[in-house]
């Protein structure tokens, strides 16, 4: 295993892990943005008020894009399994 096999795998698991992890974090910004949009509009300084709809936004999102989050998951982890013996030499 030289370290370009390192690197490769590597700069694959951090591409999973930003794929993955981006649908959650797109919501959670766009309902923090809307949410502190209302609390200016109306001049609520609630510090609390963003977290409730932040995580039903996330679970909501994470019931919808479950499935392709851990596609995308078993895909990497399947590939790397398949790749296991050019790894090991």
């Amino acid at each position: 295993m030289t370290v370009n096999d390192v690197t490769s795998i590597a700069e694959q698991a951090i591409f999973t892990i930003i794929k993955c992890s981006a649908p959650m974090l797109l919501v959670s910004l766009c309902v923090g943005l809307a949410v502190s949009i209302f609390q200016t509009v109306t001049s609520i300084q609630e510090q609390t008020l963003t977290f409730v709809p932040k995580l039903l936004a996330i679970f909501l999102s994470l019931i919808i894009m479950g499935h392709w989050i851990m596609n995308n998951m078993v895909e990497f982890m399947e590939q790397l399994w398949t790749d296991f013996n050019l790894y090991v030499r």
